[in-house]
């Protein structure tokens, strides 16, 4: 586990990023959702029950990605978890070189949709999502979240003295990816 230091002091009790890794089988995906689950609840993680439950998703699409896609090239995957103040990121690598494209919405399908499911609940989310080259020739798809989803016109609450002119806006793209990264300060 790597801590990650806050300039006012030391990190919060649920900061830091933990990694682990699965055969790439049926049966790793809802292991690797419950253990990022338990590894929430376990450290303490104030994370809104909505992003708690995108991110289970977010999980659960990736590492079935791997398992039906990547598999032959990629007998194992990787989950890596990364908690900062106000943020967490979910990030799932494998060995395959293919790098996949999220496709345009295409209802006659019946599958083939997880990479735009996860990219669609990370940007209502408030987030971001990338997919990178590894430097074993692989990659990884990560997923970043705000602990407290973005809020949007139509949720914030109306107090007097209030007033909303527009809905907030979305992080910088470099917010979410701001955050802790092994082997990087």
């Amino acid at each position: 586990m790597v801590t990650i230091e806050r300039e006012s002091g030391g990190p919060l009790p649920y900061e830091g990023v933990w990694r682990f890794t699965a055969p790439a089988v049926d049966a790793s995906v809802p292991r690797a959702r419950h253990a990022v689950r338990d590894l929430l609840a376990r450290q303490g993680v104030p994370a809104a029950d909505d992003v708690v439950q995108g991110l289970l998703l977010i999980v659960s699409e990736l590492v079935t990605n791997v398992v039906r896609h990547a598999a032959l090239l990629s007998p194992t995957l990787a989950v890596e978890v990364a908690v900062g103040a106000e943020w967490i990121r979910v990030a799932v690598e494998d060995s395959h070189p293919y790098r996949p494209a999220a496709p345009e919405t295409d209802h006659g399908r019946t599958g083939g949709r997880g990479l735009l499911l996860v990219r669609e609940i990370t940007r209502e989310a408030g987030g971001a999502c990338e997919t990178e080259r590894t430097a074993n020739g692989g990659k990884v798809i990560r997923a970043a979240l705000p602990l407290e989803p973005r809020l949007t016109r139509h949720q914030v609450p109306r107090q007097p003295g209030f007033a909303v002119t527009s809905p907030p806006t979305a992080p910088s793209a470099r917010g979410p990816r701001a955050g802790p990264r092994p082997g990087r300060s």
